[in-house]
């Protein structure tokens, strides 16, 4: 009888012997659920017992490695297919990589200690994605919302009952907190788990957009209206009727422009520029600030009137640095999120990195843990981030490494490929020189392949 609480992971390989040895490494860990298969067929027809893992000889009798591959994503993509084979090939791993391999490993005699490091990381990916979800699914018993907003700080906690009271009517909000705090987020919550959330949810940047050009994008124009108006347009109004409009840095609207803003937040319907039809319009109205509302009025910069209109029910969304513990769980998640997205293994985040964490103020809030844990992510070698990975101000005034204004990636590649030209392609002595792993590496080719490098 299997055990409970295992991985089950299968085994794909035609020679008996080398079936053993994967047979003795993987069952080294007794989490592992192990079953052999001499073929990809044997193997294809067992799919619907969920294994997580499956390595995969590359080289088997009835089937080409490629197309085991392609059926087993077809039938289940979340499975993680690592590829042995008896050849080193970078063009073929990389094309293994780019059709969802998870690794490619050649048999050599660091096979056990490269396939058990692949399956520590694997087997983290699958725990750490299961964790996600379990906590989406606790939270989401008293709070569902469709945005990821997690924590279960007190902090939080009190801003997830304004938002649960927010979605049972449709009350102008007003959302506070600093810049970075996820206020948009917040709106979005609100938006689609609300009865608005069959129309579109529109989000306007007021301090992004010039203020001459505010009012046209806000209320639309018709053709003519003035010099390269050459064809209607709808405003941003009209766009989100029976759905909900998020004006962003409200507190940034110039005041002439917000008496119109009034009138039509009373009235319910828009003119455009340069037009004579009154369009009338039923979108819900959410809008967010780091700015004191109640001050700018005192000192004359925001309308009074306007302010009342506005306030609705107030949402002040907390600073991280009051969330606790909500830090290593956002961390966690934009961790996991990143090294999808960027096809890296899986990081756990070590106890010695989560004190760090725990012991900054974030000036940047949410946007600002992001940062640093893609840096992190990025610049990170080994199995888990490191408290020497987790830096606050990587970047020096005196520094080289920003000399120029690339992404992470960007610079990730950089490096690569340097150290790629330096030893005339030699994937294992560049991953010796970097400390990553060949996977890495075959990642990053594949990357670029999908960008036309190679």
């Amino acid at each position: 009888m299997p055990k409970t609480n295992t991985i089950k992971i299968f085994a794909v390989e035609d020679d008996p012997v080398y079936s053993k040895f994967l047979k003795y490494v993987l069952e080294l860990n007794p989490d592992f659920e192990v079953e052999l298969f001499k073929n990809g067929k044997d193997c294809l027809a067992q799919l619907h017992t969920s294994p997580k893992i499956i390595t995969l000889d590359y080289s088997l009798p009835d089937l080409s490695g490629e197309e085991i591959l392609r059926r087993i994503k077809a039938t289940d993509p979340n499975i993680h297919v690592i590829i042995i084979s008896g050849q080193e090939n970078i063009s073929t791993a990389v094309n293994l990589l780019k059709q969802g391999a998870y690794d490619y490993i050649t048999k050599d005699e660091e096979t056990k200690d490269r396939l058990l490091n692949s399956l520590n990381n694997a087997l983290k990916n699958v725990n750490l994605v299961q964790e996600i979800t379990n906590l989406k699914k606790e939270i989401s018993v008293k709070y569902d919302f469709e945005s990821s907003i997690i924590g279960s700080s007190p902090a939080i906690k009190k801003t997830f009952e304004l938002l649960s009271k927010a979605i049972k009517t449709n009350i102008t909000v007003s959302i506070t907190g600093e810049t970075g705090t996820g206020k948009e987020l917040a709106a979005k919550a609100i938006h689609y788990n609300s009865a608005k959330n069959k129309g579109k949810f529109v989000a306007v940047n007021i301090a992004a957009i010039p203020k001459d050009l505010l009012e046209s994008e806000l209320f639309g124009y018709e053709k003519g209206a003035f010099t390269g108006a050459v064809t209607r347009r709808i405003g941003k109004f009209e766009d989100a009727d029976n759905g909900t409009l998020f004006l962003d840095e409200i507190g940034e609207m110039d005041i002439n422009l917000q008496a119109k803003l009034l009138r039509v937040l009373q009235e319910k319907e828009v003119t455009r520029i340069g037009g004579n039809e009154v369009i009338k319009i039923n979108p819900r109205i959410i809008v967010a600030t780091h700015k004191d509302l109640a001050q700018e009025v005192s000192e004359g910069n925001f309308r009074e009137d306007l302010y009342y209109r506005l306030l609705g029910l107030p949402i002040e969304m907390p600073p991280l640095r009051d969330r606790g513990k909500d830090i290593i769980i956002i961390a966690n998640k934009m961790l996991n999120d990143f090294c999808t997205e960027n096809d890296l293994s899986c990081y756990s985040i070590s106890k010695e990195a989560k004190e760090k964490l725990l012991t900054y103020p974030y000036p940047g809030n949410v946007r600002e843990l992001k940062s640093i844990i893609e840096l992190a992510a990025v610049m990170g070698s080994g199995e888990e981030i490191s408290g020497e990975d987790i830096s606050f101000k990587a970047i020096k005034e005196d520094g080289k490494l920003m000399f120029e204004e690339l992404t992470l990636k960007e610079y990730e590649h950089r490096i690569i490929n340097h150290f790629m030209d330096k030893f005339d392609n030699n994937v294992l002595k560049v991953a010796r020189v970097l400390n990553i792993g060949k996977s890495t590496i075959y990642r990053h080719l594949k990357n670029d392949s999908n960008e036309g490098a190679i």
